[in-house]
């Protein structure tokens, strides 16, 4: 009989209603609005979207407090949508990407911003600057069902009480349903799949100390604090 050298991980956990839902990949989105492009100093690709990944560990329930990471002195915060996929789709037509999204959640994208610029700089991947312990924040989940129709909703983000980032969902240069649709031609996407669909202008850096509030109508709210270094 076979035994592991350590533990294996177990696969996180998001609450959904009176379930939970497991969490196995996190796909994010890059530059899709237009508005947040800009302040990047960057152009929308209106060709298709981008991506990049997060660790599946790196989820944290909203309401944490997490650690200011190592290797940075420039941590900025990202407010999200967060898509979870229900249902397996490969190469979707927009019906059936519809068909395939659970439900919502808010995020955040926590970043290290300056090892992203200086990857980006260099045309080196973002995993540095990105896939970051502890840096995808998310809320509870909502049935899609129960949250209807993606546009009209607000979406802002406030630091230490004070408003940095307030858009609307209608403000997505690429809409949930035409994200899935596209992901799926590349993966095959499972329950499990969470997809964080990209952040509003707005974003800056915060310290030790600082408290992250967020919201998305329909959604339940995010809380975040940040700790002093480890």
């Amino acid at each position: 009989m076979s035994r592991h050298l350590f533990p294996p991980l177990q696969y996180p956990t998001v609450p959904a209603g009176s379930a939970h839902y497991p969490v196995h990949r996190i796909f994010c989105v890059g530059r899709n609005y237009a508005e947040h492009a800009a302040e990047m100093g960057v152009e929308v690709d209106r060709e298709a979207p981008f991506y990049f990944l997060k660790d599946a560990q790196a989820l944290v329930q909203s309401g944490a407090t997490i650690a200011y990471p190592p290797g940075t002195g420039n941590f900025h915060y990202e407010m999200e949508l967060v898509l979870a996929i229900g249902a397996p789709v490969f190469r979707a037509s927009p019906e059936a990407a519809t068909a395939a999204i659970w439900g919502y959640g808010c995020g955040l994208d926590m970043t290290r911003r300056d090892l992203q610029l200086a990857a980006r700089a260099k045309q080196r991947p973002w995993d540095l600057g990105k896939n970051v312990e502890q840096s995808a924040v998310i809320s509870s989940l909502v049935p899609a069902a129960e949250v209807g129709t993606i546009g009209p909703q607000r979406i802002w983000l406030s630091v230490n009480g004070v408003v940095k980032q307030d858009a609307h969902l209608s403000d997505l240069v690429w809409s949930t349903v035409e994200l899935v649709a596209h992901l799926s031609r590349f993966y095959h996407l499972a329950p499990g799949d969470l997809i964080y669909t990209g952040t509003p202008a707005g974003v800056g850096a915060v310290v030790a100390g600082d408290v992250i509030h967020g919201g998305i109508d329909g959604l339940p709210p995010i809380e975040l604090r940040v700790g002093p270094a480890e």
